[in-house]
């Protein structure tokens, strides 16, 4: 539970992005491509760290990596929060992003290095319940920022909610991260990484508060036959992965490290406020119903975790990326039309310039592009930024309770399948001596697929509209799903040195 508390921290500090986007995109007068890039960046970092979170708890232990990624927390809520312009905001994102790298890789690969093989899955699936329930919290600190912000009490008032708010969103981090920093002090070493450096006698002590006398001697054999097969690899860099004997594991990794991201996911967290914006519900309605994202999300994990050991992980991995593949919202989006009434076009703002929106009032767009450069060309691009919500919401003609199933559908289909399964997967792959090497290798993969995707999805919405945007995330997860059933193998129920001699061509 400790140490998936670095999953709640990730988890956190990603999503809590969301509720920032708006505000950081008018305050700073942001492109689209900045706005990316604001969001994306922690995933750049998390990229850089990831290749050398590894290496660095193979050296000096898994605890000692977990602290420093706890102090990188709390540095960049408090240096995000006071940020005074874009530049410095990016910079204290980024140090975040280091310590998301970090406990991204390491604390799963604890977790499966102490648990006993039959709940192994459950356990590790456990980092990924607290990345969810992470994810949930900044949702939900979110929307009560904002609600507390404009009609709190007079303490909300006092310390300035509504005017800071969105530098509330990013601080509140500061308080989970000193607690995870703390209470790592209480975590003993991983037995297995005790037994790499020969530390025996404090291998077996921790194996046995795991399981036993009995089966931690047992275990800790396990382990030295592991060891000693692959003693003559002193060494263990990059390229020995690309080994003939480890071709499968490694097409595994680095196809479900893509696919976890470039189906969408992250674009649905970080931005979903904006998304449910353009189905045009108002900002406060869009804030609440990202707290339905992070809900359904932690509740899919749950049921992930309660059958990954059961049903296995290819059937849930089956399941689930089908359902991504369905529920593309490209339909709801693309069904959409926008016109601005005269009596909508009266009822806007009196920032707005209403006179010059008469122009084009009861003209029916078909898609949202078409919209935003028409307004836009009459009001200011800077205009309709600053109204967009409004504007949208006075326009759009469709039934927004099918973008919200669609929408939930999608994270549902996410959180009990490529979630939960892609770390359960890169704990159990790869051999006990090349583990860190090789999920220092394929997690950087999959970050970099979140930078690219949470960069490019302001401009995606911008220039291919809400339907081409959402209808490429599925099509990328209907060719994911065909390919990992034809090479994936089931792994529940085996030890890692089991599946080593399953998935290795010695």
């Amino acid at each position: 539970m400790i140490v998936a508390l670095g999953g709640f921290l990730m988890g956190f500090d990603a999503s809590v992005i969301s509720g920032v986007v708006g505000f950081i995109e008018t305050e700073f007068q942001l492109t689209k491509i900045e706005l990316g890039w604001g969001v994306s960046s922690l995933a750049l970092a998390a990229t850089i760290a990831m290749m050398a979170a590894g290496p660095l708890s193979d050296r000096f232990g898994r605890r000692p990596v977990l602290k420093v990624a706890a102090l990188l927390f709390a540095v960049s809520a408090i240096a995000s929060a006071i940020a005074p312009n874009f530049i410095t905001l990016v910079i204290a994102r980024m140090v975040g992003g280091l310590g998301v790298g970090a406990a991204l890789i390491i604390a799963p690969m604890y977790i499966a290095e102490i648990a006993p093989a039959e709940v192994r899955g459950r356990m590790v699936s456990f980092n990924q319940l607290n990345i969810v329930i992470g994810i949930t919290a900044a949702f939900f600190s979110n929307y009560l920022i904002l609600t507390l912000g404009e009609s709190g009490p007079a303490w909300a008032e006092a310390v300035h909610l509504g005017e800071w708010n969105w530098r509330w969103m990013l601080g509140i981090e500061t308080l989970p991260a000193v607690l995870y920093f703390f209470a790592l002090l209480m975590v003993p070493e991983s037995p297995r990484w005790l037994a790499l450096k020969g530390r025996e006698d404090e291998a077996l002590k921790v194996l046995e508060r795991v399981t036993g006398p009995e089966q931690a001697a047992k275990d800790l054999r396990a382990v030295h036959a592991s060891i000693e097969a692959e003693a003559e690899i002193e060494t263990v860099s990059v390229r020995d992965l690309f080994h003939p004997s480890l071709k499968l594991v490694l097409t595994i990794g680095i196809s479900i490290g893509i696919l976890q991201q470039i189906t969408g996911i992250n674009a649905v967290f970080f931005y979903s406020p904006m998304i449910f914006e353009q189905s045009g519900i108002g900002t406060n309605a869009a804030f609440m119903q990202a707290v339905l994202v992070g809900l359904v999300n932690l509740v899919c994990t749950v049921v992930a975790m309660a059958l990954i050991d059961k049903l296995g992980r290819r059937p849930l991995l089956g399941f689930g990326m089908a359902g991504m593949a369905i529920l593309t919202l490209s339909y709801g989006f693309g069904a959409a039309t926008y016109s601005l009434s005269e009596t909508a076009i009266m009822g806007l703002s009196g920032d707005v310039d209403r006179t010059a929106l008469v122009a084009i009032a009861d003209v029916v767009y078909n898609s949202d592009i078409d919209f935003r450069e028409s307004v836009s060309s009459l009001i200011g691009a800077a205009a309709y930024q600053q109204h967009e919500s409004a504007l949208v919401s006075s326009a759009i003609a469709l039934n927004p309770k099918l973008i919200l199933v669609a929408i939930l559908g999608f994270v549902g289909s996410f959180a009990i399948s490529l979630g939960p399964i892609m770390w359960v997967l890169f704990s159990e792959l790869y051999p006990n001596n090349m583990r860190a090497t090789a999920i220092s290798f394929v997690g950087p993969i999959n970050s970099v697929i979140a930078f690219l995707v949470t960069l490019i999805f302001p401009w995606e919405l911008a220039n291919i509209g809400n339907a081409g945007t959402f209808l490429i995330f599925g099509l990328f997860a209907l060719g994911g799903l065909v390919l990992m059933m034809r090479i994936l193998p089931e792994t529940k129920g085996r030890s890692l040195e089991e599946l080593e001699e399953l998935l290795v061509k010695h």
